[in-house]
């Protein structure tokens, strides 16, 4: 289950590079229609949040420690955050629905918090590799097992 849990982190980090990619395709289409960011949001409220899960329960499967198990809800949490930077953000335009400075200061933390997913997807993805790595029993404590140290002559 452990290789199962690597993989699913994996195609997590994978996920999250691809919305980066489908952001930018959305930035720089023209005309720019809603549909635009299509993709980008396909990603971003499906495939993130169902990766996000299921590696869940394969943390939970593999027998990770507590901490690691919650980490791995992280990105679907953070992509909870996305949505209502969008939202408030918007709420913040004026009445003809053009931005404001108020609604882009919100607006630019959607950039932000993606960094944030992107770093947890990588951390969650080097654990669970850890974890996999480590003996059965090694994971009695609560956070997954560091990297073997490199050993010195």
């Amino acid at each position: 289950m452990r290789k199962v849990y690597v993989a699913l982190a994996g195609l997590l980090l994978a996920a999250v590079v691809v919305q980066f990619y489908f952001a930018a395709v959305g930035a720089f289409d023209r005309p720019m229609e809603e549909d635009s960011f299509a993709l980008h949001n396909m990603v971003g409220r499906m495939v993130i949040p169902i990766l996000s899960l299921l590696a869940t329960v394969a943390a939970a499967l593999a027998r990770a420690p507590g901490r690691l198990i919650a980490l791995t809800l992280l990105p679907l949490g953070l992509v909870v955050v996305q949505v209502l930077i969008v939202v408030l953000g918007r709420a913040l335009n004026d009445d003809t629905g053009y931005t404001t400075t108020a609604s882009l200061v919100v607006l630019g933390l959607h950039a932000v918090n993606g960094m944030a997913v992107v770093g947890s997807a990588g951390t969650i993805l080097r654990q669970a590799r850890a974890l996999a790595a480590a003996p059965a029993g090694a994971t009695s404590g609560g956070t997954a097992p560091e990297e073997p140290a490199a050993r010195v002559p």
